[in-house]
């Protein structure tokens, strides 16, 4: 069955109890992108990209992040690997990568023969974390706004250590995920995905749980007539979360994340 043109029906289940902004119904459009039409991503469109991944916010004016953007077939087929073996990695005409970075911050110091030693410490990865992944949300709206579309990809995580050597990264430097950039190939149109209902996720004043089991029953209960919608027939969305996050062995190579930080030059103190 062909979904309704309403993002906010698409998303929600039941029509927008509020006006939608022109800037609202791009984001409700958002849907993650996997097969792309041979057709290049102009740099241009890359710089545009950028320049509004630079104006998310950033913690303290530190601007502890990077991205790289990788056009190289054999580069983009050897993060593939290490990603997974996702094809979408291989075959985007554009892969961003994008990467916590302490190490400009470090080499300042240097050069200024002053510490930098808050660097070492959790926080600072958190606060590059954070910073990288504002940065690189403002980006996704902007490539969106032009028509091309996007998959975010974590599974950059599960070998940090070779996509830090893949990249030529210092250290104090990690990706963090991947961004595969293409035009949508319009044979392969994906649908926009349910989300839990704004009651499950916003909380007023205080945390409650309250209608907590309700939303998610009634949520799943969407989700499964959008898979099969898609010709999917897959378990509940709580028991696929539940799944997924069962032990260390479901976390496909990233339940060593913290050793793999360590050994890229994020001390963790």
């Amino acid at each position: 069955m062909a979904q309704s043109s309403d993002p906010w029906l698409q998303r929600y289940g039941v029509a927008a109890p509020v006006d939608v902004t022109p800037q609202l119904e791009q984001l409700l459009q958002h849907r993650s992108i996997r097969q792309y039409l041979e057709r290049a991503v102009s740099d241009d469109s890359l710089l545009r990209a950028v320049a509004a991944a630079q104006s998310a916010s950033t913690s303290s004016n530190l601007q502890l992040w990077s991205v790289l953007a990788i056009r190289d077939p054999e580069r983009k087929l050897a993060l593939a690997r290490l990603a997974g073996n996702q094809r979408h990695v291989r075959d985007a005409p554009l892969l961003l990568a994008w990467v916590a970075d302490v190490s400009r911050l470090r080499r300042m110091g240097e050069r200024q023969q002053a510490a930098t030693e808050g660097s070492e410490y959790l926080e600072a990865f958190v606060l590059a974390s954070v910073d990288a992944a504002l940065a690189a949300q403002n980006a996704a709206v902007s490539l969106e706004s032009e028509g091309l579309g996007l998959v975010y990809i974590g599974g950059m995580r599960n070998q940090p250590e070779e996509a830090a050597r893949l990249l030529n990264l210092p250290e104090g430097a990690m990706v963090l995920f991947g961004m595969c950039v293409g035009y949508p190939d319009p044979a392969s149109e994906a649908a926009i995905k349910p989300r839990l209902s704004p009651e499950v996720v916003l909380h007023r004043e205080t945390y409650s749980t309250a209608g907590e089991a309700e939303g998610i029953a009634e949520y799943q209960r969407r989700a499964e007539s959008f898979q099969q919608g898609q010709g999917r027939h897959t378990p509940p969305w709580s028991q696929q979360c539940v799944e997924r996050m069962a032990d260390g062995t479901t976390l496909t190579g990233r339940d060593r994340l913290k050793a793999a930080l360590r050994a890229l030059g994020f001390a963790l103190r």
